[in-house]
């Protein structure tokens, strides 16, 4: 199987990790994609909407199911359920999908490009509640706004309606948030026979979602909307595209939606990419591959580049790439080659791009994330995948020696790292995870055989989460002896352990599960989109606190699914529901609200002020609601609530206004927080340091607001062995002690290191990533600083820079030679470049910019490049082909021929030396099976006498021409000579009618060989 870099894009929360293969998933790629479950994008330059679909499909039973997102992240919620039935993040880097429908979420911005919630509200039998009804399930946590009845406890709440769109079975839902009480909602009725937009309505509410203004007349009564799109630097900036199978324009909104500007578009949008800092800097992609780019918040666009690879272009980094408006892009060639390329916003011609890989690249392999670019290049069908660092040279990245990857995927670039998912050659389902250090180059091995599935759209997904507030602590299943376990880790993969399942059950019975016979095993899934919940959840604002579902027993498995809790980050858990329920953060996680997940229509949902051990029950509508979806405020605070949903399959869309603010009856005081130890299992030297967070009370029940942030007190700790993972080459074995695996002999200096400069000479350990350890054995595990050995060279490359094997005659050819291994400083090259001339450079360093040489003939010419030093030398061969300019071609050819016998055929050229050319030769009329030859002549017999066509045509390059003659064929001609005598005419009777006077006349004859004239009259 052919491997593909793909990256997965860093998140400011949960990091699921994702990997390529890029089948590009979304964006009709040829290869499937990996992706972590938690991985989340740095910066998503979309804002985050809301994408309800409702299919208005009548079940056996007429009822539809519920999925529930939050506004801030897909980490925000978790529901219980079989893994199969949850969603599951989208690699955030593929461009808009064309095709659209209920099963396949919308297009996503990546990095700025778009990835819309798909809320699925049909088939009402695909998830069976265990047990009806809105049972409560804990005591009452204290007052609410309003009592029904003697037990029934009211909600805040408020219903619209939004009329006239019964038909509609789509929304997309965008809150500004910010202080802001805007919400804009696009609806539309998708027709899924035709597969486009036939109707659409836009919506406004200013009110934080009480009431809703319909602005179809703003935008043009007739216009059909698609997407909604927001700058992510200003919410207020908006932008809505309409469907082109109608029109293609775009609408521009600077005043959150209230006011519109409508511009024309002679292109078809599939994808857009927002900057991260400028926010009216937009790249977006056509269906014509083409890139444009726009400085205006899309009023105008210009054109950056052709044949564009889908997803393959990426913003600059400040501090990283030298201009604010750089570009990275990965450009086809050709079938199977494709070349990395930068170039500025404004101006990306020929002259002002830059090519940072010498030579061709495979297609849909270029991922820049953080400081690091990745590509890949195959050679031989062996793929090789290169890595640069902080934009430096690229260098072969290198796993341990007995490594025979199948699939490599890069699965996160933060903290100065590389995490890669690595499929070797026994691998079917599992993959394993290496790390790397901090120059991308090296990895150890970090867990074994983790589980991976197949995604919604066919793209792999492996099962491993990065817990949001603790840094270091991450969650993954692994596969072992045909089950798959939960294994948790504190310090970022170096030490794994099982999860101990809680003491007792929700009814209070005790649970007897030992270790390691039984655990508890959590299902690692995250919402297809950033707001429907998952089955797992955490938050940076409330550290320790994780929501997810699962089972305990000897495996992970889809039955007697609960949802559990943590509130010590992973030391101990509880179960609060024995069934599915969404659970979603209010109050920056000091308050938890969890909506049953039934295909019945609900009217209550139930809130806990102390981390999930009591519940009770409230009334959030009067009448019984098919949910379709929830959308939070925007923050961490997240107080406000809409819930979407039908009153019956073909009713209007009835959206929910819940304002939690009033249940709470003051704000928090110092008094109503604690201290609380991160620790695990006791250890509380965790990533070298010991952690302290401030948390609320259990008790205390009151509102910490937008001013809250996460308070934390950190001492640092000794170094111990704990905090220190075998280097690359090195194994721990069961001692636990780091020991030369048996492929790596520590005495070679394989990394780069000149002469006379020094090296950090590796201990066989290194430090784990952000671990901050002081003193303790840290002399001791850490690398020493020694002198740096000659090195003779090793892996000598030699190519273009256009990374090509042909050139003009006259035209600038720049070599480029670079050098895997060895001291460069002290290897001089020299340069022959098979004309006679060479050049020799003492040292790499003085031709970091390339060698520039000029061709005046044509030809192909065997270019040598030769690394020597002290030590040994290394070459490098390229045939280079010189051509010049084909003019003219003429076929010289008899006009007549004898049958069987041999008839010369030569093309001549102008000028005669133009280089490699190639000769195709099309005779007798047969088109179907011509003659390629590298000569100018052929000879030929013709077998039938008649009349026939030669043509030839010349291919230089990328010119072709050609020239057709006509012979004739006879079955036999005899060989005539022609006879001149000069005759008297009065001695010749023959000639006595010539006219007088006329005494002499030239008489011309043909005879044979033989002096016969008779003989050739046939001729």
């Amino acid at each position: 199987m052919e491997g593909r870099l793909i990256s997965v894009p860093k998140s400011d929360r949960a990091l699921r990790f994702w990997m390529v293969m890029t089948c590009f998933i979304i964006f009709q790629r040829a290869n499937s994609e990996i992706t972590c479950r938690s991985c989340r994008r740095g910066h998503t330059g979309l804002a985050r909407e809301l994408l309800v679909e409702f299919t208005a499909r009548e079940t056996p039973s007429g009822l539809k199911g519920e999925v529930f997102g939050d506004e801030e992240a897909a980490a925000a919620g978790v529901r219980s359920g079989s893994g199969s039935g949850s969603g599951r993040l989208r690699r955030a880097s593929s461009p808009l999908e064309t095709t659209r429908n209920t099963d396949k979420p919308h297009p996503v911005d990546q990095d700025g490009r778009r990835d819309f919630l798909n809320i699925h509200q049909c088939d009402g039998a695909r998830r069976r509640p265990r047990r009806s009804g809105d049972d409560k399930v804990g005591q009452s946590g204290g007052r609410a706004e309003r009592r029904v009845g003697q037990d029934e406890l009211k909600l805040n709440s408020s219903t619209f309606a939004l009329t006239g769109d019964s038909s509609h079975n789509q929304a997309m839902v965008h809150w500004s948030g910010q202080n802001s009480s805007v919400i804009l909602m696009l609806t539309k009725l998708h027709d899924f026979n035709l597969n486009s937009v036939t109707e659409s309505s836009l919506w406004r509410s200013t009110d934080y979602g009480a009431t809703y203004q319909k602005l179809n007349d703003k935008v043009g009564a007739k216009t059909i909307l698609s997407y909604l799109y927001v700058s992510p630097n200003n919410k207020r900036k908006i932008m809505l595209l309409t469907d082109p199978e109608v029109e293609s324009s775009l609408l521009i909104s600077s005043d959150e939606g209230a006011t519109y500007q409508k511009y024309r578009l002679n292109f078809y949008i599939l994808s857009l990419l927002f900057h991260p800092e400028q926010e009216d800097w937009i790249l977006a992609y056509s269906h014509e591959q083409k890139l444009y780019s726009s400085v205006e918040f899309g009023r105008r666009w210009q054109l950056v580049h052709e044949r564009v690879a889908p997803n393959r272009f990426y913003w600059s980094k400040m501090g990283l790439d030298k201009e604010p408006g750089l570009i990275h892009l990965e450009t086809t060639i050709s079938e199977g080659q494709a070349m990395y390329v930068t170039c500025k916003l404004q101006n990306c011609t020929d002259a002002n791009k830059v090519k940072p890989f010498p030579g061709y690249i495979d297609p849909n392999s270029l991922v820049v994330q953080d400081e690091y670019v990745f590509v890949q290049v195959s050679t031989a069908g062996k793929p090789v995948y290169y890595v640069s660092a902080k934009r430096d040279v690229f260098t072969p990245m290198k796993l341990p020696k007995y490594t025979l990857p199948k699939d490599l995927h890069v699965i996160s670039t933060d903290e100065n790292r590389v995490v890669a998912a690595v499929q070797e050659w026994n691998q079917n389902e599992t993959y394993n995870l290496y790390v790397s250090d901090t120059s991308g180059v090296y990895y150890t091995l970090a867990l074994e055989n983790v589980v991976s599935s197949m995604g919604p759209e066919g793209n792999m997904m492996v099962d491993l989460y990065e817990v949001a507030g603790i840094k270091g602590m991450f969650l993954a299943n692994r596969k072992a002896h045909k089950q798959v376990k939960t294994y948790i880790t504190y310090n970022r993969g170096r030490d794994w352990r099982l999860l101990q399942a809680p003491n007792k059950d929700l009814r209070g019975n005790n649970i007897r599960c030992i270790l390691p016979y039984c655990s508890l095993h959590l299902h690692l899934h995250v919402s297809a989109n950033p707001y429907t919940s998952g089955n797992i959840a955490s938050r940076d604002s409330a550290p320790g606190i994780i929501l997810a579902s699962g089972s305990f027993g000897s495996e992970l498995t889809n039955r007697n699914i609960s949802v559990y809790i943590t509130s010590d980050a992973g030391n101990t858990w509880r179960q609060i529901f024995n069934e599915e329920y969404a659970v979603l953060y209010l109050d920056q996680g000091g308050a938890l609200v969890a909506i049953r997940h039934t295909p019945l229509p609900i009217r209550h949902l139930w809130l806990s002020f102390d981390e999930g051990r009591q519940w009770s029950k409230y009334s959030f509508i009067s009448i019984p609601l098919f949910v379709d979806g929830v959308l939070g405020e925007p923050g961490e605070e997240t107080l406000i609530m809409t819930i979407f949903g039908h009153v019956s399959h073909r009713s209007e869309w009835q959206l929910v206004k819940i304002d939690f603010r009033s249940i709470f009856n003051r704000r928090c005081t110092e008094a109503d927080y604690q201290t609380w130890h991160l620790h695990n299992q006791g250890e509380p030297c965790l990533m070298g340091v010991k952690r302290i967070y401030r948390k609320l009370k259990p008790t205390s029940r009151c509102v910490m607001g937008k001013l809250h942030s996460v308070s934390m007190v950190s001492g640092p700790c000794d170094c111990t062995e704990a905090d220190f993972e075998c280097d690359y080459g090195y194994e721990r074995r069961t001692d636990g002690k780091c020991s030369p695996a048996f492929w790596f002999h520590p005495s070679v200096m394989s990394r780069r290191c000149a002469a006379g400069m020094t090296f950090l000479n590796s201990t066989g350990y290194r430090k784990v990533v952000s671990n901050n350890c002081t003193a303790g054995v840290i002399v001791e595990y850490t690398a020493r600083r020694q002198q740096c050995p000659m090195q003779a060279p090793k892996g000598l490359h030699l190519v273009t820079s256009e990374g090509t094997l042909t050139a003009a005659v006259g035209a600038n050819v720049t070599f480029l030679v670079f050098l895997e291994q060895g001291d460069g400083a002290r290897t001089s090259i020299t340069l022959d470049f098979g004309d006679g001339h060479a050049v020799t450079y003492s040292n790499l360093s003085s031709i970091e910019d390339g060698i520039k040489y000029i061709y005046k003939t044509a030809g192909i010419f065997r270019v040598t490049a030769v690394g020597e030093n002290s030590l040994g030398s290394e070459t490098a061969i390229l045939h280079l082909h010189i051509l010049c300019q084909l003019e003219y071609i003429h076929l010289s050819a008899p006009f007549v021929a004898v049958r069987n016998k041999e008839v010369n055929l030569t093309a001549v050229l102008w000028p005669g030396q133009v280089g490699t050319v190639t000769y195709i030769w099309w005779i007798e009329n047969n088109t179907e099976q011509p003659i390629i030859t590298l000569e100018g002549s052929v000879t030929y017999t013709f077998p039938q006498e008649g009349i026939s066509t030669v043509t030839v045509q010349v291919s230089v390059g990328n010119t072709i021409l050609q020239d057709r003659k006509t012979i004739f064929v006879h079955g036999y001609c005899g060989s005539c000579f022609l006879a001149v005598r000069l005759t008297d005419t009065s001695q010749d009777p023959s000639l006595q009618h010539m006219p007088r006077p006329c005494p002499m006349v030239l008489v011309l004859s043909t005879m044979d060989s033989g002096g016969d004239f008779s003989s050739c009259k046939q001729c």
